[in-house]
C-alpha cells in the first residue's frame, strides 16, 4: 500500500515528517530515498519535531549516523545517512540492529543496504523537479515535492497513513 502527497513548500515536507512522527513507534525503520536537495532531511527534520527529540536534526552525512534521544516519553530518534556507505559490511558495522527496537531509525540514502534489518518498514521517496533557468544553480529549497510512502510488513497492515496523516490540501500552504 502506497499514499502520495504534493507538497508545496520544505515547511509542509517537514509538516508531513511531524504528522507521520505521530503513527511511528519504536522498533519502526523508515528507508528515504531521493535526489539530493529533494528534502529527505527536511522531512526527518519533522519526524524529529513530531517525536520530541533532542537536538537539531541535521544531515549526518560525514558522522553517517546520529542518535537523538526523546524529551519525553516517546522513542529516540536514529538518523543514519548511508550516503558514503559502500557496501552491506560497512552498514553491519554500524550496529543499527542493536538500536532498532527502542528507537525509530530513519536511513537516508538507505534504499538496497538496509531493508534486511526489518520486514515491517516504511519506504519513502521524496522527488521534486529538476529544471530551471539555463546557467542558474538550482535552490535546493525551491519546487513542489512529491512524497510517496509505501508501507510493508504486519505493523503497517490496517494502518491507513493517508487517514491517520491526512491530505496535504488541509495543512500545506499552497
Amino acid at each position: 500500500m502506497s499514499t502520495t502527497w504534493q507538497l508545496p513548500d520544505p515547511e509542509a515536507t517537514r509538516e508531513l515528517g511531524r504528522r507521520l512522527a505521530g503513527v511511528l513507534r519504536a522498533g519502526d525503520l523508515v528507508v528515504l530515498t531521493g535526489d539530493l536537495g529533494a528534502g529527505k532531511t527536511t522531512l526527518t527534520q519533522g519526524i524529529g519535531t513530531g517525536l520530541g527529540v533532542r537536538g537539531q536534526v541535521a544531515s549526518p552525512t560525514f558522522i553517517i549516523a546520529r542518535s537523538h534521544p526523546s524529551l519525553g516519553q516517546g522513542p529516540d530518534l536514529v538518523h543514519v545517512d548511508a550516503y558514503r556507505l559502500r557496501s552491506l559490511a560497512e552498514v553491519d558495522a554500524l550496529d543499527l540492529d542493536s538500536s532498532l527496537e527502542d528507537s525509530v531509525t530513519v536511513v537516508e540514502w538507505g534504499e538496497g543496504m538496509v531493508e534486511d534489518l526489518a520486514e515491517d518498514r516504511l519506504e519513502i521517496s521524496v522527488a521534486r523537479p529538476r529544471g530551471g533557468l539555463a546557467g542558474q544553480d538550482e535552490v535546493a529549497d525551491a519546487g513542489t515535492r512529491t512524497v510517496t510512502v509505501r508501507a510493508l510488513g504486519r505493523r503497517w497492515e490496517g494502518v491507513d497513513l493517508a487517514s491517520a496523516v491526512g491530505p496535504a490540501d488541509a495543512w500545506a500552504r499552497p
